[in-house]
């Protein structure tokens, strides 16, 4: 059958990119001499852009026009100095706050109505008697329902200021009438910490999606509820994870360093430098740690594995980072916009730089990207080309290197085409969305189980399966499906148990049969053979 592949990461530029612009307010005072000389090049732009508003022949959009200039500007700089417009901003803001005012659900558009998947926990909905499955047709006097009506514009419509009251028409399906609530709009979080658990009996797990505001008191959280549990070393999972502020990546590895251990360092372009060292308010220093990366990790997921890695603590763990290592800075621009300008470089705290060249422009330094999984470099770690001249040494005698990302301690290969692929349909949602149907069909069928017993005793039949495969082909997904039952299967139960539970029970689940999960096992056991990841269970 034909191989069918995500291997391709065509969406990183859109994961590591935020938006930038550097510009004035527009004048009419100057004269047209001035227009041309040396030091006028601002008012050449805002010139240009009045004459175009006021005098072209046709109406033209000059907003639009600004912002094609304004990224086309920064296409010279480098590919992580990027604009930022009005209308991307709320969204850009929330993501990085790490909450947002809403009604606290996720949802599927399905068929022309809002299908709640699962209300956010002690969330307005979830207050309020909101169930998975229900449809909300109206939300006061605007319709939700109904053909082409985009995502966003339903977000907006169930968003509104904290405390504000709705009124939401709902269908419940399961019981086959409508019925209205009445709530208040509440802030709903953005979780960092999508996942934390006890992989062993002595080995916690947590693993970070971003750097938000919000994330280090997250991961504080978890940390703690994970030494309560009896967690004396840590995998601190970083794979995907595409950075975010700097000063969160500064605390979380803070956590891991004795007091003095340089984090990193910073220059600008006048080479002034600033260094950043541990403090004593570390909780896990003198523990054993192993950090999870891959080729998505970026930026501030860089600086932690970095400035572990640099001062001889823990291992790092799975392929080769991204190789982002540019600072910028956040500069509003009086109209909603920002700008997310590179104001310095970072360097780990043995000297060197990880950030790969972007001389030849942004198409060549994407092209770079996915030229490691044609090189081999996915597979043997042999494969990486690096150059003496980046060579570097930490305290205790061994090589790192730098230009172009974090080479890890120990290397895990990618998995097949096929393996990568069912991961792919998991983390890109077609697998939740297979299961969100399956669920609504019937979910009486699932209620039986608690938590712990869906972990431990539930398991994919074939029927469940075979209702897969048909669905992915009408869907023209074409894979040896029947050589990776096994893992379709356990992929299928991890995604059930994120519906009818949380993202917690589902990295769980999934985490048996992590490559990754099994190295740590066998390092940390050496005489133990590699087989499935153990997770030892709990009511969290």
């Amino acid at each position: 059958m034909k191989k069918y592949s995500f291997l391709i990461p065509t969406f990183i530029a859109a994961a590591l990119a935020l938006g930038i612009f550097v510009g004035g307010k527009l004048h009419f005072n100057d004269t047209p001499e001035r227009l041309f000389t040396t030091n006028s090049k601002k008012d050449k732009l805002n010139r240009l852009i009045d004459y175009i508003d006021y005098e072209y022949v046709d109406e033209v959009n000059t907003d639009s026009i600004v912002d094609v200039t304004v990224n086309s500007i920064l296409e010279k700089l480098d590919p992580h100095s990027v604009y930022i417009s009005k209308k991307e901003m709320t969204r850009v803001s929330e993501n990085m706050k790490g909450d947002f005012v809403g009604i606290g659900i996720n949802f599927y558009p399905y068929r022309d109505t809002i299908a709640v998947i699962r209300t956010v926990k002690n969330g307005p909905s979830y207050l309020k008697g909101i169930k998975p499955g229900d449809r909300i047709l109206m939300a006061d006097n605007d319709t939700l329902y109904g053909k082409g009506i985009p995502s966003d514009v339903i977000v907006e419509k169930l968003k509104g200021k904290a405390g504000s009251p709705v009124k939401l028409k709902v269908y419940r399906k399961s019981e086959d009438k409508v019925i209205t609530v009445n709530l208040k709009r509440g802030i709903v979080p953005i979780k960092s910490v999508e996942a934390r658990y006890m992989l062993s009996d002595d080995i916690g797990f947590i693993k970070v999606n971003r750097f938000a505001e919000s994330t280090f008191k997250e991961f504080k959280s978890a940390l703690s509820i994970l030494q309560k549990q009896g967690a004396k070393k840590l995998v601190l999972d970083l794979r995907d994870n595409p950075g975010g502020y700097l000063g969160v990546a500064e605390q979380m590895a803070d956590e891991f360093l004795k007091e003095g251990k340089l984090i990193l360092f910073t220059k600008n372009k006048k080479g002034k430098v600033d260094k950043t060292y541990a403090t004593d308010d570390g909780s896990f220093e003198d523990k054993p740690i192993y950090v999870l990366i891959n080729e998505r990790s970026a930026s501030a997921s860089e600086i932690i594995a970095g400035a572990l890695q640099d001062n001889d603590i823990g291992t790092i763990i799975g392929r080769r980072s991204f190789g982002k290592g540019l600072v910028q800075r956040e500069m509003a621009l009086g109209d909603g916009s920002a700008v997310r300008l590179t104001v310095s470089r970072y360097y780990t705290p043995s000297g060197r730089s990880i950030q790969k060249t972007y001389a030849n422009g942004n198409k060549d330094y994407y092209q770079r990207f996915t030229e490691r999984y044609h090189s081999g470099e996915m597979i043997s770690v042999d494969s990486i080309k690096v150059a003496d001249s980046l060579k570097f040494t930490t305290p205790k005698g061994k090589i790192v290197y730098g230009g172009g990302g974090i080479i890890p301690d120990v290397f895990v290969p990618i998995g097949t085409n096929e393996e990568e692929a069912v991961e792919s349909m998991d983390s890109l949602g077609f697998l939740s969305f297979f299961v969100f149907e399956h669920l609504d069909e019937d979910r009486t069928r699932y209620s039986q189980y608690s938590r712990e017993e869906f972990i431990n005793d539930f398991r994919v039949d074939d029927i469940l399966f075979e209702k897969f495969v048909d669905y992915s082909v009408k869907r023209n997904l074409k894979m040896s499906f029947y050589d990776y039952e096994d893992n379709i299967k356990l992929y299928l139960k991890a995604a059930l148990a994120e519906q009818l539970f949380d993202a917690n029970i589902h990295a769980k689940i999934k985490s048996s049969e992590d490559p990754m999960l099994k190295k740590v096992l066998q390092l940390d056991n050496p005489t133990v053979k590699q087989g499935k990841a153990q997770v030892i269970q709990s009511a969290n």
